[in-house]
């Protein structure tokens, strides 16, 4: 079993890593010491009706130290060939698999992917898995072969089944940022995030600051409200789950905090999804009143696809600047991107760079926060969404 002390700084960097896909490394580092295995390998993924998987993102990690070429070498020469692929979305959520449980026999004799790219990877004798999250995304997740050569213990697979939970808040909050424009952003810029409501709390669960998105959801007071300060839900049974989700991220001195996420009906509208995220030892702006834990809020009546149509047309981009600008203003990575359209990174780099260009921009989050302010899509008739992808 991990220990007390490693399982909390794990904890505390899988919650800086949900608010910044840079902390990654770190967190993934931290759990390969404690796992005892060689690296790990993680994928984004939609989720179709269908339970079939088309890959968003993959990340290969040795000891906190990504991969690049391993990634790309994978997505354009193993990913149509992996016999995994198509399975692994049958595999009901949360189960650990042996690699060899989605292989046939004979497929374990011929697989390219088993018998080569997998021996490289150390992952021979991995352990393979698919938590599901809101909005049809799953986080697959690959724990290479143990580097003692012992195998998978009771101990290994109960340490393992210890993260899952705070695996899949950290792709909760992750995911939501990313819909809000607001992965990767520090704490003070989150505040001028419109995709979300923003809520930063001290230790003691007092609000600190919010954006003018929970500023408004708080005023009209259904579903939450504030009152001397602090945040409540305006139904008795919903207070109780939210200050619970609330006091586990805030204990006291001296514990690690622990995500969570709960739900807040609302009498007129659909019910609010809440996460709470600990914000560990950052340095704020508030002087003697330190940002404790970060709450967003998301209300799934305010979410929208962009239109690329609409980017191409109000921003003067070309189709395939637009088609990028929207899907890192849905949260989408560059390497997701790239993965997505079968190009190159830095492919997708350079038209980030010529829409900086344009645009007089320098930085990413100024530029998602420009594709979110356009207007709705429905506002503008001549307007119409092009399903297609273009190309470089």
């Amino acid at each position: 079993m991990i220990k007390r002390d490693a399982f909390e700084r794990i904890l505390a960097s899988v919650h800086e890593a949900a608010l910044d896909d840079a902390r990654w490394p770190s967190a993934s580092t931290l759990i390969d010491d404690a796992l005892g295995v060689h690296g790990n390998c993680l994928a984004f993924a939609d989720l179709n009706s269908s339970k079939e998987l088309q890959f968003l993102f993959v990340g290969i990690f040795f000891r906190g130290q990504r991969h690049h070429e391993l990634e790309r070498e994978y997505i354009e020469d193993y990913y149509s060939l992996d016999e995994r692929v198509p399975r692994f979305g049958q595999v009901p959520d949360s189960r650990l698999c042996h690699i060899t449980d989605l292989f046939t026999e004979e497929e374990l004799k011929t697989s390219a992917l088993y018998n080569d790219f997998s021996i490289r990877m150390h992952a021979q004798n991995s352990i393979n898995l698919r938590l599901d999250g809101p909005g049809g995304l799953s986080f697959c997740w690959g724990i290479n072969d143990p580097v003692d050569g012992s195998g998978w213990s009771s101990a290994r697979f109960d340490s393992i089944r210890r993260l899952l939970p705070h695996i899949r808040q950290y792709m909760r909050v992750r995911q939501a940022l990313g819909s809000a424009g607001a992965l990767g952003a520090s704490l003070t810029e989150m505040l001028d995030t419109t995709g979300a409501g923003i809520i930063q709390l001290d230790r003691h669960g007092r609000i600190v600051e919010m954006n003018d998105r929970a500023r408004d959801l708080l005023r009209t007071g259904d579903g939450l409200f504030d009152e001397r300060g602090f945040l409540f839900a305006r139904r008795p049974e919903d207070n109780a789950k939210l200050q619970g989700v609330l006091n586990r991220a805030l204990p006291p001195l001296g514990t690690q905090g622990v995500g969570g996420s709960t739900v807040v009906r609302r009498a007129s509208a659909l019910p609010l999804a809440v996460h709470v995220n600990p914000v560990d030892r950052q340095e704020t702006d508030y002087g003697i009143w330190p940002v404790a834990a970060l709450v967003l809020v998301v209300d799934p009546a305010s979410r929208r696809r962009i239109n690329p149509a609409m980017a191409e047309a109000v921003l003067g981009l070309t189709k395939m600047e637009s088609q990028v600008a929207v899907l890192l203003a849905e949260g989408r990575s560059v390497a997701q991107i790239a993965a997505a359209f079968g190009r190159k990174e830095s492919t997708v780099r350079t038209h980030v760079k010529q829409m900086f260009s344009k645009l007089g921009l320098s930085r990413q989050v100024d530029l998602v926060r420009l594709v979110l302010s356009l207007p709705d899509a429905q506002r503008v008739s001549r307007l119409k969404a092009d399903p297609t992808l273009g190309s470089c």
